[in-house]
């Protein structure tokens, strides 16, 4: 080894292992606080509970984003970056307190719950929740020892968690056993034709339920659930309690309603999604190619076309195929997609800046948020590049 190698150019600097070993050094003591931290989250949960009190407090929250900006700005640290570290912490924070049953009032009856198809993905997420909520969980699948209508006439709370083309199906079957006095619900992401299954079929309780979310999730904090009432305002109180003590964010509407927002939130921009897929497999340019010259967005694009292409085919396929409103909306999606072609191809910039405006206006304010919002998520997605 050289002398030039052996000695540091600044002898005042310490060598880059012992630097480095004191950054890990201070890094065990981070995360000995947040420990610390955690252990008080699990008091104040207690607290909430006994008080009855909500786990979120928003105006709280702005109060601590806001004293650790300014403060950290005061210590030369990055007040952007300050705040997506705090809010993760305060997302970690809550679901703390929810796993903990912080707004389970101490008073509610632990029920029996018979998820049936509960050896699927999102049965699983489900049987989860109720269980972390203190309930009595039973599965009931194709190779279990316990049947679906045994579990259906056992339980106070029946889930039917199967593949949509069988959901009615499998109402037709347990419905009947479901007790009169109990709840059945569905978790189908299209619910006209589900609950109005479920209602015929019973003479439950009903709600038609549909996670806005995917069963992977690391948490359920902040999730979105819609809620379609079918039958029993009793049994609908405790499934909003239940599902709002476990940190879920509710959407009632009707079944109607319910679907044609399915229209364009899952049929549209799955369809777009899946056009996507196919135009790059047809190009035939290897993905790897592209990703060399990638910026953020295209990364980001990329990314939820190949989550798209990892998951089920026939899962992607039943929700475009049963939902009644699907054919009128990609009927509109294939018009605009002609005419913006014809517009390029004929390199008409006023008529791309007129449809530009256009869309500018539908969207009016949300695309300043969805400015911000995109930036937040780009600046996290280039960290973890």
């Amino acid at each position: 080894m050289s002398t030039s190698e052996a000695t540091p150019a600044n002898p005042s600097v310490r060598p880059l292992p012992v630097l480095r070993a004191m950054i890990d050094a201070i890094d065990h003591e981070m995360l000995q606080l947040l420990a610390r931290r955690n252990s008080l989250v699990a008091d104040i949960a207690i607290h909430k509970r006994e008080h009855h009190l909500p786990v979120r407090d928003p105006q709280r929250e702005r109060e601590i984003i806001k004293d650790r900006r300014e403060r950290g700005q005061t210590l030369g640290l990055n007040p952007e970056l300050l705040e997506g570290l705090w809010r993760l912490v305060l997302w970690a924070s809550r679901d703390r307190q929810a796993a903990l049953r912080a707004e389970v009032p101490p008073d509610v009856e632990p029920r029996t719950v018979a998820i049936i198809g509960g050896k699927g993905a999102m049965g699983r997420c489900m049987a989860q929740m109720f269980s972390d909520l203190g309930h009595a969980v039973m599965i009931a699948d194709l190779d279990t020892q316990l049947t679906p209508e045994v579990a259906a006439a056992a339980a106070d709370v029946v889930l039917i968690s199967v593949p949509i083309d069988v959901t009615e199906e499998v109402i037709r079957r347990v419905g009947p056993l479901v007790r009169p006095g109990a709840l059945l619900m569905d978790v189908t992401s299209i619910k006209a034709t589900p609950v109005a299954a479920m209602l015929a079929a019973s003479r439950a309780s009903v709600v038609g339920t549909h996670p806005l979310f995917g069963p992977t999730v690391h948490s359920l904090q902040g999730q979105r659930i819609a809620l379609t009432p079918g039958r029993g305002d009793e049994w609908l109180a405790w499934l909003r309690t239940m599902l709002h003590a476990r940190g879920l964010e509710m959407v009632e509407t009707t079944p109607e309603e319910h679907d044609r927002a399915m229209a364009v939130v899952q049929v549209l921009v799955h369809f777009s999604t899946e056009v996507t897929g196919k135009a790059l497999a047809d190009l035939g340019i290897p993905l790897q190619d592209t990703l060399r010259f990638t910026s953020p967005i295209y990364l980001m694009e990329l990314l939820l076309t190949g989550r798209h292409f990892a998951q089920s085919a026939e899962l992607y396929a039943s929700i475009q195929m049963s939902n009644p409103a699907a054919a009128g909306v990609v009927d509109t999606f294939l018009r605009a997609t002609a005419e913006l072609r014809d517009i390029t191809g004929r390199q008409d910039r006023a008529a791309f800046g007129a449809m530009f405006e256009r869309v500018r206006r539908h969207f009016g304010p949300f695309t300043e948020q969805a400015l911000a919002q995109s930036d937040f998520l780009i600046d996290r997605l280039v960290e973890r590049a």
